[in-house]
Parts: C-alpha cells; sequence; structure tokens
C-alpha cells in the first residue's frame, strides 16, 4: 500500500472524513458536516511523504512515506510506558512514537507494511472515535454558548 493508497483508505472506512492536502501530504480530519472552518480543523491522521516538517525518518527516499496518528493518552502509553532510549524513525513497518509530536501522544509508521497492517488498522479506529468525541464536544460547547 502507498500513501495514496492509505489516504483512500482511510477516506472510505470513515465516515465524515475529509483529506485536506497539501505539498504531497494529507492531514485526515473529521469533519461529518464539512463545516469547520480551516483553524478548526484537528487531524487524527496525517500522510507525509517528504521531509517538509522534520527529518527523522529520512522521507527524501525514492517511495517513502509515514503515517502517523493522533491517540488519547492512554492509548499511546498502553503502547508506550516509558518513553523508548533511543529510536531509528527511518526504521519501515515498525510502530515508533513521533520524532516530534511524541508528547502529544502521536505514533508513527514509515512504510506500513505486513508486520503493522493490524495494529495499525486498530490505532485508526481509535483516533477516529477519539476525533467523533472531540467533534462532538465542541460542537455542543459551541451551541452552549
Amino acid at each position: 500500500m502507498d500513501a495514496d493508497d492509505m489516504k483512500r483508505h482511510i477516506c472510505d472506512s470513515y465516515q465524515g472524513v475529509t483529506a485536506v492536502d497539501g505539498d504531497g501530504d494529507a492531514f485526515l480530519v473529521y469533519d461529518p458536516l464539512g463545516d469547520l472552518p480551516a483553524d478548526r480543523w484537528l487531524p487524527f491522521a496525517t500522510i507525509v511523504t517528504g521531509d517538509h516538517y522534520d527529518t527523522a525518518s529520512a522521507l527524501d527516499r525514492p517511495g517513502a512515506w509515514r503515517l502517523n496518528i493522533g491517540l488519547t493518552r492512554a492509548r499511546y502509553r498502553s503502547l508506550f510506558p516509558t518513553p523508548p532510549a533511543a529510536v531509528d524513525h527511518t526504521r519501515v513497518d515498525t510502530l515508533l512514537p513521533h520524532p516530534v509530536y511524541a508528547p502529544q501522544h502521536w505514533v508513527c509508521v514509515v512504510d506500513p507494511g505486513p508486520a503493522t497492517r493490524e495494529l495499525v488498522s486498530e490505532l485508526l479506529a481509535d483516533a477516529y472515535d477519539f476525533a467523533v468525541r472531540k467533534h462532538a464536544n465542541q460542537r455542543r460547547r459551541r451551541h452552549a454558548e
């Protein structure tokens, strides 16, 4: 599966998801009514295809891309109860803490494949469910004002 396949898979698998594209990357946002202003877009997953934001994963290699997934604190800590001492973020098909956003409970996989397929599916579902809850909470707060 390449980056475009992953983007299609996420958009086709989860209702209300919008892919916001920029510089060859995709930011996957839960926006079921398509009415969130751009300053309220908070992706639950991103697909990065180059070293635009960091160089930790060496995404300048041909065909390399990284799937990033935002999790709840509890889910992140179930995967990484303590910060790993040293992480090689260029490793492919391996779940790792995000090189920049791990403190915000993001994980990543460079070139996801057979070794991470099942776990990536679980984590995407968790991240999507979390995005749905956050969206519902934001809507409730906006309508209560």
